[in-house]
């Protein structure tokens, strides 16, 4: 292979598919911020034109959880247009053979059928809280479909399910559900002395259902997709969902709280229910092997050992 390259190897998705190339021989081509920045589409095309590729990764994105998202709506809709129309761009015009397109479920509607299924995209109105990023997503689905079908490509689009895993995002104003709770629990669980009874605050109620994917697991499917020729969209998730508060309390038993937790019922729980149908995917030999029991361990693992003056026990 005459090259991979990861745009935003530093992010979630991009560190665990630079891990994955990594462990199966391939070094990735891989560029700070500082050295290449996506929103110039000058320099992006010319760093292509330069390295020539023969895969792009495109987990390169402006994330965040429902309050980032709703509040910094502009910023969610721009930088993620700019910044995949630069890479798709830059890609088409540099011949790169093949491209693996990261996405999010968040494209599919906000009443979708459960499971969701690639051909529900665009039959009815988005989440309002994630409007923006769904948007800028289905936007660079269609660049890839219409690169496909104008031009000959062989790229490919794979939406995942809510993530998580090492690498994540821990900042409490503009992360996901599941690294807030464990910021959440495990602050909690420092902090607490003696009788202490303030519990841990969480958002909405509990009972909105959710469908949770290790980043090591996305990234085993990304570099399946890399190895053969399907194109078009495809769902990655483990078809096993459970409810926020159910999550709340494996977050919690991981962490080792033992303490109370409150639920804010006054803040948003998001989408009722999102549970994605990766028939499509599966079918081309994929499966997800970590059990989220063993996700969270890993990744409070990683979390603690970020924060090495914290007590751990």
């Amino acid at each position: 292979m005459s090259g991979a390259f990861v745009a935003g190897h530093r992010g979630l998705v991009g560190s665990a598919i630079s891990r994955a190339l990594r462990k199966s021989g391939i070094e990735p081509i891989e560029k700070t911020r500082s050295e290449l920045d996506l929103l110039d589409q000058r320099k992006v095309q010319s760093f292509l034109q330069q390295q020539r590729p023969e895969v792009v990764f495109v987990a390169a994105a402006k994330v965040g959880g429902i309050h980032a998202n709703d509040t910094y709506r502009w910023d969610f809709i721009y930088e993620n247009l700019v910044i995949e129309a630069n890479l798709l761009g830059a890609a088409l015009a540099s011949d790169v053979k093949r491209v693996i397109f990261l996405g999010s479920t968040c494209i599919y509607p906000r009443e979708s059928p459960q499971p969701m299924k690639e051909e529900y995209l665009l039959t009815g109105p988005l989440e309002p809280t994630n409007e923006p990023y769904a948007i800028a997503k289905i936007a660079g689905v269609k660049l890839v479909d219409a690169a496909n079908r104008q031009h000959g490509r062989q790229w490919i689009s794979l939406m995942p399910t809510n993530l998580y895993g090492p690498g994540d995002n821990f900042d409490l104003q503009n992360s996901h559900v599941l690294p807030a709770m464990i910021r959440k629990f495990h602050d909690a669980k420092v902090e607490r002395k003696g009788d202490a009874k303030t519990p841990v605050a969480l958002w909405g109620t509990g009972s909105a259902l959710r469908e949770f994917l290790h980043v090591d697991d996305l990234a085993s499917a990304a570099l399946h997709a890399m190895e053969r020729s399907e194109t078009g969209l495809y769902n990655v998730g483990t078809g096993e969902e459970v409810s926020v508060r159910e999550l709340a309390e494996a977050v919690a038993s991981t962490v080792g709280y033992d303490g109370p937790v409150s639920w804010d019922k006054t803040k948003p729980d998001g989408t009722s229910r999102k549970l994605v149908d990766s028939t499509r995917f599966r079918a081309t030999g994929w499966a997800p092997t970590i059990s989220l029991r063993e996700g969270l361990r890993k990744t409070y693992e990683w979390f603690l050992a970020q924060r090495p003056g914290d007590l751990r026990r």
